[in-house]
């Protein structure tokens, strides 16, 4: 079935967007923490040059992530300093004006998941795509909606009965900001549009109380 047009919105500079994917049949997409740290390090390697990220969690069949795309500009500077022989075709086709900057970031992602997919495949002699196609992406235009999905993002391991706090759930990016062994999030940032980093603490919390009481299903799309 097609995916609604809300879930695959298209990419532009400076704008915030909802990522999330799931695996083929609910298989896991983590085995072992090696594997999430590996997960963490193709993020690194393929979607940080192009979006900052905001927020981030690690589900046993799925993830979520919720990032802000670098500008042009920027994005252009960082493709201009790499050795011409390291740049995919896309990407030379972006600095030359050939393609956009939405087929910028899809192939960004197509890439982090065949990289990731690759590497799961051969250490657990599985074939195959791992992942969903295609991925979600949703676009969010103000500040009341950048807070609730960063906050959705950050207590999904609660919803999921997975942790009974976010504070013992270590693969999520409120417990590397709250550690201070963040994902190159933008903390300042992040911290000042809840009001400082107590009130992102105390967000955290009433969100939590207020839904995430009652038991949960773990299910591959939320």
């Amino acid at each position: 079935m097609a995916l609604a047009d809300v879930f695959k919105a298209p990419f532009y500079q400076k704008q915030f967007y909802h990522v999330y994917n799931r695996t083929n049949n609910k298989e896991l997409l983590f085995v072992t923490d090696t594997d999430r740290i590996r997960f963490l390090h193709k993020i690194e390697q393929y979607l940080i040059p192009y979006m900052d990220i905001f927020a981030w969690s690690l589900l046993p069949n799925h993830f979520h992530l919720y990032v802000r795309i670098k500008s042009e500009r920027k994005i252009e500077e960082y493709l201009n300093s790499l050795p011409a022989g390291k740049l995919c075709n896309t990407e030379r086709k972006f600095i030359k004006r050939k393609t956009n900057l939405h087929e910028l970031i899809e192939n960004s992602f197509a890439r982090f998941f065949i990289s990731y997919s690759s590497i799961f495949n051969r250490i657990y002699h599985r074939n195959g795509n791992l992942f969903h196609r295609p991925f979600k992406h949703i676009y969010t235009n103000s500040e009341n909606q950048l807070r609730q999905t960063i906050l959705y993002i950050n207590t999904n391991a609660v919803k999921h009965n997975l942790a009974s706090s976010i504070n013992d759930y270590k693969w999520s990016s409120y417990w590397s900001l709250i550690t201070e062994r963040n994902l190159q999030v933008p903390s300042k940032e992040l911290f000042l549009l809840f009001g400082g980093k107590e009130a992102f603490i105390n967000h955290h919390k009433d969100k939590m109380i207020a839904e995430y009481t009652g038991t949960y299903a773990l299910d591959d799309e939320s």
